[in-house]
């Protein structure tokens, strides 16, 4: 069965450099293991980066032993849906792209919330930053 993104279509790519996702296939795809629900697919910047480290969960560093190499503003990353919405309830919620979105976002994050922050995401993303 095929991961559906929250406009009802397929799960699109989240990003590859860095690899995101929680199975680090580039896609916010989850499954049983993944109890933190990874599926928002955000264009990080530097005010969701400040604000994630401040709740305890820093992006920012590299964490090699998990295969992790530390988020820059620009970066597209999936992030669990509850730590977005409370950034967003914080008012520092970072842009997401609809596409890449896996649909079990929804059963945290409204539809109406997520269209929001909705944003095409160009090759350079030199412009947003």
């Amino acid at each position: 069965m095929t991961d559906r993104n929250v406009l009802g279509g397929p799960l699109e790519e989240c990003g590859t450099d860095p690899v995101t996702g929680f199975y680090r296939d580039g896609c916010c795809s989850t499954g049983p293991e993944d109890l933190g629900s990874h599926t928002v697919c955000t264009v990080v910047t530097a005010e969701f980066l400040e604000h994630q480290a401040s709740i305890g969960n820093d992006l920012s560093s590299p964490r090699p032993e998990n295969n992790f190499p530390g988020l820059q503003p620009g970066d597209r990353w999936c992030v669990v849906a509850v730590r977005w919405l409370h950034a967003h309830e914080d008012g520092v919620a970072a842009p997401v792209v609809l596409a890449a979105t896996h649909e079990n976002a929804l059963e945290v994050i409204s539809m109406d919330i997520l269209r929001k922050y909705a944003v095409d995401v160009p090759d350079d993303v030199s412009d947003l930053l």
